[in-house]
């Protein structure tokens, strides 16, 4: 009797250890959520969709090249079309329903918009927005993007059109938060340059006709005019400055500027049409780009992809990193992503970005971009600029 009651205490005590064994085998396979905010039917959907294609590709990448040290991650995208209240309520399903600790997130409007709320509930938010007001980590400190800020690259623009003997400048932008968050950095560089800043003109993310505001550039005659839109308007802007007999010439920030804007621009754009990107073009010959290229042709040959893709994939491929170092520092939460990705210094992305930098004091990731123009139906670099990581930019 003795020994019938111990084997079945035994008995007991290995099947509390295997379930034991199965639940903690079971949490360890748990994929690593990753909240993730995209335009895919809003007013930035033009550019906002191969974004967050290559998010989605990027995640099936990571997790057929290792995951986060054999652990896979999920990324959960949705479609908040640019609206702010419904990238709000999808931050509280994140946060309270999938307990995710880091977020992909888009736009300057929400995420700034979210950023106090980031902060408090130690949430990593690695935005597409690329507002230099989040760049101060005693202010935003679990906000992040991968490339230089919108107002550096509006510095960076002054610069180049002053070597091109500009005199004068005007702004032309979205009465949007992302369009008008680096114009006072670029008005400010303009005037330490000696350029007379002409009048602001405002062109909607959904323009298809800018006549009125170009009529009213005319009148001040600019030598170049900065475009703070995306494809569809930049495209709008030009063509209608054509049309008009304008000799301005124009350049745009990373948004406006892409390989979709050889079509909607055609001769156009020839020689007058200049954009800033901080990331390589697609199929560019750099040593990031052959990962891409290979995962694309094995999995949608078809595909037809833009620089976009290239910051959607470098977005994740930071994170990625992050990820990786939290987790060997066994701290795979929020705190610690955050900690983990300012040790990033001078991280390599194979050329698809600048190197890239974070500090606990700095989280402007590069200070650096290529100036590009449109010529003969073409994308061709022109210059790589860079301007000096100032403490007086920082924020701003």
């Amino acid at each position: 009797m003795k020994r019938i009651k111990t084997y079945h205490w035994l008995c007991i005590l290995l099947l509390v250890a295997g379930l034991t064994f199965w639940g903690c085998a079971k949490k360890e396979a748990e994929p690593i959520k990753i909240g993730g905010i995209f335009d895919i039917t809003g007013p930035t959907s033009a550019v906002g969709k191969d974004y967050a294609q290559a998010c989605k590709d990027a995640e099936r990448y990571i997790n057929e090249n290792g995951g986060i040290n054999g652990r896979k991650i999920q990324l959960i995208a949705n479609d908040y079309a640019y609206k702010i209240p419904e990238a709000v309520n999808l931050y509280k399903q994140y946060k309270d329903v999938d307990k995710v600790f880091v977020i992909q997130g888009w736009g300057t409007g929400d995420t700034n918009a979210l950023k106090a709320q980031v902060a408090k509930d130690e949430i990593v938010y690695i935005s597409a927005s690329y507002d230099s007001a989040l760049c101060d980590p005693s202010k935003t400190p679990y906000n992040f993007f991968v490339v230089t800020s919108y107002s550096d690259a509006i510095r960076l623009a002054m610069q180049f059109v002053k070597e091109q003997a500009a005199k004068k400048v005007v702004f032309t932008y979205p009465d949007h938060p992302y369009g008008k968050a680096p114009i006072p950095a670029g008005k400010e560089m303009a005037k330490e340059l000696g350029l007379a800043v002409g009048p602001d003109e405002v062109v909607s993310l959904r323009a298809i006709d800018a006549t009125s505001q170009l009529l009213h550039m005319k009148e001040f005659n600019p030598d170049w005019a900065w475009i703070g839109g995306t494809t569809p308007s930049a495209s709008v802007t030009v063509k209608d400055a054509v049309k008009l007999g304008l000799t301005t010439k124009f350049i745009s920030n990373i948004w406006g500027f892409d390989e979709n804007l050889l079509q909607l621009l055609g001769d156009a754009g020839n020689e007058r049409m200049y954009g800033m990107s901080p990331v390589a073009m697609y199929g560019a010959d750099v040593p990031g780009m052959k990962s891409i290229l290979e995962f694309n042709k094995k999995n949608s040959p078809d595909a037809v992809h833009t620089v976009r893709y290239i910051q959607g994939w470098t977005a994740m491929m930071v994170m990625w990193e992050g990820l990786k170092r939290a987790d060997k520092a066994g701290q795979l939460n929020g705190p610690g992503l955050k900690a983990a990705l300012e040790t990033l210094k001078d991280f390599d992305t194979g050329d698809l970005a600048p190197p890239i930098t974070y500090t606990p004091t700095d989280h402007r990731p590069a200070m650096s971009a290529t100036i590009y123009k449109m010529s003969q139906g073409k994308l061709v670099p022109v210059k790589k600029v860079s301007i000096a990581r100032e403490d007086r930019f920082l924020g701003w």
